[in-house]
C-alpha cells in the first residue's frame, strides 16, 4: 500500500466514490469533493491508501475547537475513516490513522477527536485498543436518522473519543512499543466486575438496571455483541435493547468518573468483545 496526502479534485472524486461503496445510502450521504478540497487546503487532512491506482481507504479531518474547556482549545476533528471491503483486516485503517497522528503532531495540535458507534467491536478494537484513544463522552442520536446501509434503523448514538497526540500511551501504540495488555481473565482476577454478566448459556446480554449497585470497583467490564451489524439484521428488537441498555450504562459510568481505557476483542479465539472502564 502507498499512503498519500490528497489535494486535487480528481483525488477527492475517488474518495466520493469510495464512500458510496463502503456506506451506500446514495449521493445525499456522501461528503462532496468540493468540501474535501476545502478541508485539504485550509489546515485539514485528506489522505488515501492506494493499491496500485485503486483507492483502498481514506481518512479526513479538519481543525476545530473544543468548547467544553474554560476557553476554546484547538483540536483536530477526524470525521471519517473508510476502507474498501476488499481490503479490510489488512491494517489500512491503522496506517491511515497513524499518518493522521503524524500530520497533526507536526501542526503542534495535542488532541484528535472523532466519533464511532460504540456497539461496533471492530471499530472499538481499532480506536481504543490499537490506537490508544480513550472515551468519557456518550452522545445520543448524534446525527439523527441515518439512511446508509450500515446505520439505518437505530438511533445514531456515538462515542466521542480523545486521542492525546503526545501521550506515552498513544506514542507507544503508534510506534509499536506498547507491551502486552491484560486479558479479561487477568482483569477479573484483579477484581474487575462485569456490568452485564453473560447468561447461564454463556451468551452476552444487554445491561439492565440491576447492575447499578453501591459497588465501586477500580475496573468495570461491559460486553457487547461481537457482530452488532448481523444482530441488527437478525433481531432488530434485541439490537434496540442493546442500544438502550449500553447507552444508560455508559452514561452512568461516565458520570461518576470512569473512562473507557481498553477493549478486549479476540474473534475466533474467545467470545470476548469487552470494554474496560477504569477510574
Amino acid at each position: 500500500m502507498e499512503l498519500r496526502i490528497l489535494h486535487t479534485v480528481e483525488e477527492m472524486a475517488a474518495v466520493e466514490r469510495l464512500q458510496g461503496v463502503i456506506w451506500g445510502g446514495g449521493d445525499l450521504e456522501v461528503v462532496p469533493s468540493h468540501l474535501l478540497v476545502t478541508f485539504a487546503h485550509n489546515g485539514g487532512l485528506v489522505a488515501g491508501a492506494f493499491a496500485g491506482d485503486e483507492l483502498a481507504g481514506f481518512v479526513y479531518g479538519f481543525p476545530g475547537l473544543d468548547t467544553s474547556a474554560d476557553s476554546p482549545r484547538l483540536k483536530h476533528c477526524s470525521h471519517q475513516l473508510g476502507v474498501h471491503p476488499n481490503y479490510r483486516s489488512a491494517g489500512i485503517g491503522f496506517a491511515l490513522k497513524r499518518l493522521q497522528w503524524e500530520f497533526v503532531a507536526g501542526q503542534g495540535i495535542e488532541r484528535i477527536t472523532w466519533t464511532y458507534d460504540p456497539l461496533l467491536a471492530h471499530n472499538a478494537q481499532l480506536n481504543i485498543a490499537k490506537l490508544g484513544a480513550v472515551c468519557s463522552t456518550y452522545i445520543r442520536d448524534l446525527y439523527g436518522e441515518m439512511l446508509d446501509g450500515l446505520n439505518a434503523g437505530l438511533p445514531s448514538d456515538r462515542f466521542q473519543v480523545d486521542l492525546w497526540v503526545k501521550s506515552p500511551r498513544v506514542t507507544a501504540c503508534m510506534t509499536g512499543a506498547a507491551g502486552p495488555r491484560p486479558t479479561v481473565a487477568d482483569l477479573l482476577a484483579a477484581g474487575a466486575v462485569f456490568v452485564n454478566p453473560a447468561s447461564p448459556a454463556g451468551h452476552p446480554v444487554p445491561p439492565g438496571p440491576a447492575w447499578r449497585t453501591a459497588a465501586t470497583p477500580d475496573t468495570w467490564l461491559l460486553e457487547i455483541p461481537a457482530d452488532f451489524q448481523a444482530l441488527k439484521v437478525a433481531d432488530r428488537a434485541r439490537a434496540s435493547a442493546w442500544r438502550q441498555g449500553t447507552a444508560a450504562a455508559f452514561e452512568t459510568l461516565f458520570s461518576v468518573g470512569y473512562i473507557v481505557s481498553d477493549f478486549a476483542y479476540e474473534p475466533g479465539a474467545s467470545p470476548w468483545a469487552v470494554y474496560v472502564l477504569s477510574k
